[in-house]
């Protein structure tokens, strides 16, 4: 029964494989109504290549698993052979011989290879789901922070044109006042070519904004016509104020989390049973031969009496004592025990990324919540000081050089909070990531 699930198993996989293939070469146009973050995800989940080359990484680890059983099973051939001689001196001078058999093997006892051969496999069946679900979790946090990017360049352009109408407004004010002699040519030319940066800001952020739509659509692996448009973020439902969780608490979770982690111990364990089958070169093994062959020669008497007289039943028993075997399984052994000390560096290097990854979260998330709080009061007054400023332009009372600035400090200071809101959320979201393996937008 386990055979037969695990075939079961092996072809609804190829399965998915292949429905996954025929959905990516046959979608068309993907229609450019609102896709959400989990929209995103589930896409990936079932067209990203690196995935679907993953899967079928699994597959090629359950055929190894089931072939690795299978060798507990004796063998059985069936072998026929024919000859014809001539003898052009002898007193037959030409002789048909043939032989029919069938010939069965079994390995009683090869020093374990076969019981480490099974366990080291099906650790390896395990890893390469491991391996799977942690290209998804990458595959997850990568779409996060181009998710994110795309709704802050949205935003980042919804603030350059605020600042390219609010420029164009104060150009028109001063061509009224310099049509009027109220103002120069200069201070003019030089409130127009505000407007004028304004304007190519604008542009700019269009265009980085177009860079990260291509950029997940490369990750989604769609195609050159296909569509997408992020949802927009609902900032009420959203509380970045809220303290963090303990991070000595945040790490021992993304370690039970952590699917590379889990591949890299189940590497280790691999690795021991790679140096119990090494070992087994220095064991004795047993095997039991059996045969049924019959043959046929002519000339002589009738086929069915030569296959009768011919026929014979062997039975045998060898054992096989390694005595020298020019230093091959001396040198598989240094490899496992190499690998093992692989494998264990490996681990211990993970854990120290994975430290430093949640450290790394929480001092940026925290660092982004401070400049979130103090990019709120530098907009508010940058937002006061930009109304003043412009009333008294409009007065006569300050000159268009402290115009231009309070212009710029009012752009400046609305990004400044743009980013630090995104750095947090992004932050946020991902502490919580390496707490449950889970994003939710």
């Amino acid at each position: 029964m386990k055979k037969c699930g695990l075939q079961e198993s092996i072809f609804r996989r190829l399965i998915l494989v292949g429905m996954a293939g025929g959905l990516l070469l046959t979608s068309g146009n993907i229609s450019a109504e609102n896709w959400s973050y989990s929209d995103c995800a589930e896409y990936a989940r079932t067209h990203n290549i690196s995935l679907r080359q993953s899967l079928l990484s699994e597959i090629l680890a359950d055929t190894d698993l089931e072939e690795s059983k299978a060798a507990w099973q004796p063998s059985l051939d069936f072998s026929t052979s024919h000859g014809y001689t001539n003898s052009p001196w002898g007193y037959v001078k030409n002789r048909y011989s043939s032989a029919y058999g069938f010939n069965a093997g079994w390995t009683a006892w090869d020093g374990g290879i076969r019981t480490n051969t099974i366990k080291r496999n099906e650790l390896s069946a395990k890893a390469s789901r491991y391996a799977t679900s942690d290209i998804m979790r990458t595959l997850e946090t990568d779409l996060l922070q181009i998710y994110l990017n795309i709704l802050y360049a949205t935003e980042s352009i919804s603030i350059y044109e605020e600042a390219s109408a609010l420029s164009k407004a104060q150009m028109d004010r001063a061509k009224a006042l310099m049509d009027a002699g109220r103002l120069s040519r200069v201070d003019y030319t030089q409130l127009k070519a505000q407007h004028e940066q304004d304007n190519y800001s604008l542009v700019d952020a269009q265009s980085t904004r177009a860079l990260r739509i291509m950029e997940l659509k490369k990750i989604l692996q769609l195609g050159i016509k296909n569509n997408i448009e992020p949802s927009p973020l609902n900032w009420a439902d959203i509380q970045l104020d809220t303290p963090l969780p303990s991070m000595e608490e945040s790490f021992a979770l993304a370690k039970e989390t952590d699917m590379r982690l889990r591949q890299l111990e189940l590497s280790k364990e691999i690795s021991d049973y790679d140096l119990k089958i090494a070992k087994a070169g220095k064991m004795p093994r047993i095997s039991v031969d059996a045969g049924v062959s019959t043959g046929y020669s002519a000339p002589g008497g009738s086929f069915g009496t030569g296959l009768q007289q011919g026929l014979n039943e062997n039975i045998g028993l060898t054992l096989a004592l390694p005595i020298f075997d020019n230093g091959k399984t001396k040198g598989a052994v240094a490899r496992a025990n190499v690998a093992r000390l692989n494998a264990d560096l490996d681990l211990q290097e993970r854990n120290l990324e994975l430290a430093q990854i949640v450290e790394n979260w929480y001092v940026d998330t925290n660092s982004a919540r401070s400049r979130y709080t103090a990019a709120v009061s530098q907009l508010e007054s940058a937002k006061i000081a930009s109304e003043l400023t412009n009333e008294q332009f409009r007065l006569g009372m300050v000159n268009t050089i402290e115009l231009m600035t309070a212009h710029r400090d009012l752009t400046e200071a609305s990004h400044s909070l743009l980013q630090a809101k995104y750095m947090a959320l992004l932050g946020e979201k991902m502490i919580g990531f390496y707490r449950t393996g889970l994003i939710k937008l």
